[in-house]
């Protein structure tokens, strides 16, 4: 009987021995990524095609462009993919990331509901639609969360020439409080609303509200598309080269943070820019639309 309580619990170690092995080998990435290759649905045809070719599981942190990046000079994350090249660079200068890796691109639209009551449909100026919006003093949800889509909404309001005000704002983002400081119109207290959301529930709240936004096509085909109950939001100006929306993969460096998978990361931001990663973008649709445009053409 001893002999066989012994065998047994020899057996039971050299499973819980193997089974630690083999989580410890799993390849498993951190990344943090704008809340807008989550809500699109690309991450749901992306990442199960990156496990199958290279085995590497990802674990993601959907928030705001900023937010993403401050997790990577934090070193919370390895790798962050995300939509404000400006700020990618600057990441990179200042030493968190060793390479920024463009991987794709789509555009920002600006979205209003049907009846239009700012008379924009047609522009192409988005400085112009802005413009026309804050004179009529029509109802406008900005994401307001610092994300990418936020950095390029400001930059739209800094092009029309309109009186702007600083304004700062305390979020909460997965239970974590932060302030954020941005322009906005002056006086615009009436009909601006910055909700501090990701892009998903800035299209709900401006579908409800029937109000303008701005939005990143790929998220916005999803809501229009891709659900069972869409928005009701249009395109109501498209086309201004302004509104160009590329998106960056950046590896954390590891001679800032040394404890991050710099190996896993490399090998994730190589396969994004392969043959295989880039048709897995150019090849994802919604009704026939295209959402993504792959950038690492070879």
């Amino acid at each position: 009987m001893k002999q066989s309580l012994t065998a047994l619990c020899c057996i039971t170690l050299i499973i819980i021995f193997f089974w630690d092995v083999a989580i410890s080998e799993e390849k498993i990435l951190k990344m943090s990524t704008t809340t807008s290759t989550q809500a699109s649905g690309l991450l749901d045809v992306l990442l199960p095609e990156l496990e199958k070719d290279t085995g590497i599981k990802v674990k993601v942190i959907a928030k705001g462009t900023g937010a993403a990046i401050r997790d990577g000079m934090d070193g919370n994350v390895d790798i962050i993919f995300v939509h404000a090249k400006a700020r990618e660079e600057k990441f990179i200068q200042e030493g968190y990331g060793t390479k920024r890796y463009a991987v794709m691109h789509n555009d920002f639209v600006i979205l209003g509901p049907p009846n239009d009551p700012a008379g924009i449909n047609g522009l192409i100026s988005a400085a112009e639609a802005l413009k026309k919006i804050a004179a009529v003093k029509s109802a406008f949800i900005s994401r307001g969360d610092d994300s990418g889509t936020h950095t390029k909404e400001q930059t739209l309001w800094k092009a029309t020439g309109i009186p702007l005000e600083k304004k700062t704002d305390k979020i909460i983002k997965k239970g974590k409080k932060r302030e954020i400081t941005f322009v906005h119109p002056a006086e615009s207290g009436q009909w601006y609303l910055s909700i501090g959301q990701g892009m998903g529930k800035t299209l709900t709240v401006a579908d409800e509200k029937k109000a303008y936004t701005l939005a990143d096509r790929g998220t916005f085909i999803k809501y229009k598309y891709g659900r069972d109950v869409p928005i009701e939001l249009n395109v109501l100006c498209e086309g201004d080269p302004i509104l160009a929306n590329p998106y960056g993969v950046i590896p954390i460096n590891p001679k800032k943070h040394s404890h991050v998978n710099y190996e896993l990361a490399q090998a994730f931001a190589q396969w994004l820019v392969s043959d295989k990663g880039q048709s897995v973008i150019a090849n994802y649709r919604l009704m026939g639309k295209q959402l993504f445009y792959p950038d690492a053409i070879k």
